[in-house]
């Protein structure tokens, strides 16, 4: 590690003027600390989040659940009111990660294998900045990129609870990150499918599936489907056509448990 300044507001706005300059913002710090120990990154100052009370909390708001940006994995988990949602959370890391890691730093973060991009996506979730509102459609960019702006922070997301919604993700025993994860969601209005872990492009809707789901809400609906591989992330730990492969399987599954 090298030496640093780190500064502790207590509200949004004295973390807004702390920001600037080489100064970053510190969430749970789960991926920004491995960063600076591997110097991929080099902040002058951090700028941390975790003593802002009103990015805290998580609040039922008749059907919709907002959950502030510095709440900690931990607590999502042990919620429950968006069942799918808390599941999701129960599975990422382990439990130190849970209890330190928040939903705000996923989200800011963007990780092409995270899971909360998933739910965010696929739940069509209002992603809550210091400045203004952002569709999750909007959001996610690509790989580690989001609409963020330097000087905007994620205070809160919103999430509309669906009729039914599960997700599934095949594991990296190393990283506990998915090699393939998605999220499925039903709504009045259709069904929504996220996939994260698997593309170059990081997390994205699978549309073909959307479409087949709506009409018929069951795996069989995926029959004849396909997935291609030509953007897939390749590695050691799969290749691009595994990926493909199980992005098809993790969807079915998650239909199937929802249903």
């Amino acid at each position: 590690m090298y030496a640093f300044e780190i500064e502790r507001p207590a509200t949004i706005d004295e973390a807004v003027s702390a920001l600037g300059g080489e100064a970053q913002a510190l969430s749970g710090g789960q991926t920004l600390i491995p960063t600076l120990k591997a110097r991929l990154a080099s902040p002058s100052k951090l700028v941390s989040l975790s003593g802002i009370s009103e990015m805290k909390g998580i609040r039922n708001e008749g059907g919709t659940l907002w959950i502030g940006g510095a709440t900690c994995h931990g607590d999502v988990a042990a919620d429950g009111s968006y069942k799918a949602l808390s599941e999701l959370a129960s599975h990422i890391g382990d439990p130190a990660v849970r209890n330190r890691g928040t939903i705000g730093g996923s989200i800011a973060n963007n990780d092409p294998a995270a899971c909360y991009p998933a739910v965010a996506l696929a739940s069509g979730a209002t992603i809550i900045t210091n400045r203004r509102e952002i569709a999750a459609d909007d959001y996610f960019l690509g790989m580690f990129e989001t609409a963020l702006d330097e000087d905007e922070i994620v205070t809160a997301v919103r999430f509309p609870i669906p009729e039914k919604a599960n997700y599934q993700k095949f594991v990296q025993p190393a990283s506990r990150f998915a090699l393939v994860g998605v999220f499925v969601a039903k709504t009045a209005e259709g069904v929504r499918v996220a996939v994260t872990g698997a593309s170059n492009e990081g997390v994205h809707r699978w549309t073909a599936a959307e479409e087949a789901l709506s009409a018929n809400f069951a795996a069989s609906a995926l029959a004849d489907l396909t997935v291609s591989a030509d953007d897939m992330i390749e590695d050691l730990h799969g290749s691009a056509e595994y990926r493909a492969h199980l992005v098809k399987v993790m969807t079915g599954r998650a239909v199937t448990a929802a249903s």
